[in-house]
């Protein structure tokens, strides 16, 4: 039983996991590509989020530099738009980009936007059962205890739910992203190309996170409901 558990969990969740390395390789390239294009007029990423950020009167939005890679990601509850290093202080086409795509989550902060919103409140509950959610429904399923299982299934459910919902949040934040910067002329329309590359490989990473979770929780759907055949 154990071994066709692990063969089903394997053919369902291989295609997401090739996936996700696609997306990943896919994002990491077109960043490092368009990290070395400098844009015409010389402006870091820092002062790309600056100019999209004051164009929408959000003055009150800081920004700031942090460590690590592609770690760059905005905090609603310190209105503080975090960039990293590789963006922060480099005026390339790729920091540009996810710059302003940064700055478009501060927007839909600042407009109210409903899906931004119920992602927002949707957080602790995911902390909670992207880990405890899997440790509760093993331990339910190996006991033969269904009400245990489907208390583990309901927790990481909300992972999979979660992954979702940031589709339309990513998919947005980009569009604004693309829109500011054509608009405003801060990137040349003959950059727009590095830009639309970089944020859609982007996009692509959010769609596979969505597709592992949604394979994840359908292997233990599938475990759930076998079980529940036997007993």
């Amino acid at each position: 039983m154990y071994f066709g558990g692990y063969g089903l969990y394997l053919l369902i969740s291989l295609p997401a996991l090739l996936l996700g390395f696609y997306a990943q390789a896919k994002v990491q390239g077109a960043f490092n590509r368009y990290s070395k294009v400098r844009t015409g007029n010389g402006m870091t990423g820092a002062e790309v989020a600056r100019a999209v950020l004051d164009a929408k009167g959000l003055r009150d939005v800081a920004v700031n530099e942090v460590r690590g890679t592609l770690s760059d990601h905005y905090d609603p509850s310190k209105k503080i738009l975090n960039l990293s290093q590789a963006v922060y202080a480099t005026p390339s086409v790729a920091a540009a980009g996810v710059a302003a795509h940064e700055a478009g989550h501060a927007i839909q902060h600042a407009e109210g936007y409903d899906p931004l919103k119920l992602r927002s409140l949707m957080v602790p509950s995911v902390q909670l059962g992207s880990w405890l959610g899997p440790i509760v429904f093993m331990i339910g399923f190996f006991l033969n205890s269904q009400n245990l299982a489907l208390i583990g299934l309901i927790l990481f459910a909300a992972t999979a739910v979660f992954a979702i919902v940031t589709i339309p949040v990513e998919v947005d934040a980009s569009k604004r992203a693309k829109e500011m910067l054509s608009a405003s002329g801060i990137v040349y329309a003959g950059e727009m190309q590095g830009v639309n590359s970089v944020l859609d490989a982007a996009a692509l990473t959010y769609v596979a996170g969505a597709v592992q979770a949604l394979s994840t929780l359908l292997y233990y759907v599938l475990l759930f409901t076998g079980g529940r055949r036997r007993s």
